[in-house]
């Protein structure tokens, strides 16, 4: 099977790479334009939107999901793909309400430069941990974490990807979407087919594989749904999307986008639902899914994560070489500054490899925790356009930033505070409890921290 799946990355990385124009303009690096200045289209961006999410942690992490806590794992890592809608919605408020042209310039008339740095700084990290997430599933693909086959795996996809993305910046992204797309969503629908005309496969018991209302999977749904209000604002990638075109073919791409996307998802989280019904002893979803379905099942299901990644990171590499260069300043924005700019997070990405971690759906739990800090920058100032002192978006950051810190030093067992004082064991639970204290902080802060309006009479 290594051998087709070797011939499928060269086919596809070829074709990427015929695909990706050699840009040379600001707009057309930065902003995807076309040489005439044209936007994408409607369909180039729902794509773009659908690719660059259904990317391969989420797919495996949907699966893993699905396998261990059945449909409830399964509709609460979908239940993340909301985010279109509430992601549509804040991009709607910040152009064609507030005027702007990206975020960094509301943050900066809110809150000041310290509410920038903090929005910035929580962008970078979530970058980071994209191309770190992205890269582990490729490696796990090809082998056990660490060895040989991995690295040289992760070395090999990350270098090809670098190239190319390095040539068009967004534009070879969003060209190179829509190709990686249409691969992506024939590869589940052959996998729903085998699935559904397996003789074993059941609707009814895959739908009732949860029937424990005190299931992790459904106090995760819980937890996706404080989630989504925040998640999309912190993913660059689907926010720098949400600035190309014009305010109808916006709306559209994110709302079509979404029910795809949410489809897609599920799909493939059933994978592991079905697995994980049909599991024997202590097998794992790979080896139950392979004696299930056979090689060439995997075959399929392993390509599906492999275009996934290639276009999450071309996507995550030209979204930092514009948050660093057109957002942020830091550097003039042109595709050569652009070009190192990607390769600084190719490599920054590459160092949380060292970190030794497997756990897919943490980096989600913690960026998306962290993430909280920004809901009441949403409901308060961008949806209810309120004017907000600096100190309480400081208060909503610091308690965010502990919240995630503290997920993290949970789920990895360094310590064990919160079962004492509540109660609950299971790290979702506790991750509940968290966002749920960090959204109730940081609203209050900001209800708190209102400006006075005058009233003119």
């Amino acid at each position: 099977m290594t051998t087709y799946l070797i011939i499928g990355i060269i086919a596809t990385t070829l074709i990427c790479f015929l695909l990706s124009p050699r840009v040379q303009t600001t707009d057309g690096f930065f902003k995807g334009f076309s040489d005439s200045g044209a936007a994408p289209n409607l369909w180039t961006l729902i794509l773009s939107q659908v690719t660059t999410w259904i990317f391969a942690r989420s797919l495996m992490t949907a699966a893993i999901l699905g396998f261990y806590y059945g449909i409830a794992g399964a509709l609460a890592y979908a239940a993340y793909y909301i985010s279109f809608f509430t992601g549509g919605k804040i991009i709607d408020h910040l152009r064609f309400k507030h005027g702007k042209g990206n975020i960094q310039s509301f943050m900066l008339e809110q809150f000041g430069s310290a509410g920038n740095h903090c929005y910035n700084s929580v962008i970078i990290l979530r970058l980071l941990s994209e191309v770190f997430s992205n890269l582990l599933v490729i490696g796990l693909i090809f082998g056990l974490s660490g060895s040989l086959e991995s690295n040289l795996a992760m070395v090999a996809i990350a270098s090809i990807t670098f190239i190319y993305s390095m040539f068009g910046g967004l534009r070879a992204s969003l060209r190179t979407d829509v190709f990686q797309a249409i691969l992506v969503i024939f590869a589940i629908a052959m996998l729903l087919a085998l699935m559904l005309f397996h003789p074993e496969f059941s609707f009814k018991a895959a739908i009732t594989s949860s029937p424990d209302i005190t299931s992790p999977g459904w106090v995760l749904l819980a937890v996706a749904f404080l989630q989504v209000w925040s998640y999309p604002l912190h993913d660059p990638v689907m926010m720098d999307r949400g600035f190309l075109a014009d305010r109808d073919t916006t709306k559209k791409s994110f709302n079509y986008a979404a029910l795809i996307s949410i489809v897609c998802i599920l799909i493939f989280a059933m994978l592991g639902v079905f697995a994980g019904l049909l599991k024997m002893g202590d097998e794992n979803m790979i080896a139950t899914l392979t004696r299930l379905f056979g090689e060439t099942c995997m075959l399929i299901f392993n390509m599906a994560l492999i275009i996934s990644a290639l276009s999450t990171l071309d996507s995550t590499f030209s979204s930092a070489s514009k948050l660093v260069a057109v957002d942020m300043g830091i550097v003039k924005p042109t595709p050569a500054n652009g070009r190192w700019v990607m390769l600084v997070f190719l490599i920054g990405g590459g160092l949380f490899l060292l970190l030794d971690s497997t756990d897919l759906y943490a980096a989600v739990a913690v960026s998306g925790t962290v993430s909280m800090f920004l809901a009441p920058v949403i409901f308060f100032s961008i949806w209810g356009n309120r004017q907000i002192k600096t100190w309480p978006l400081l208060v909503s950051f610091t308690v965010a930033l502990l919240g995630g810190a503290l997920y993290l030093l949970e789920s990895s067992s360094y310590v064990d505070w919160m079962e004492p004082l509540f109660g609950y064991s299971h790290k979702y639970s506790k991750l509940l409890i968290i966002c749920i204290g960090i959204l109730f902080i940081g609203c209050a802060a900001f209800f708190i921290g209102q400006k006075r309006q005058l009233k003119i009479t």
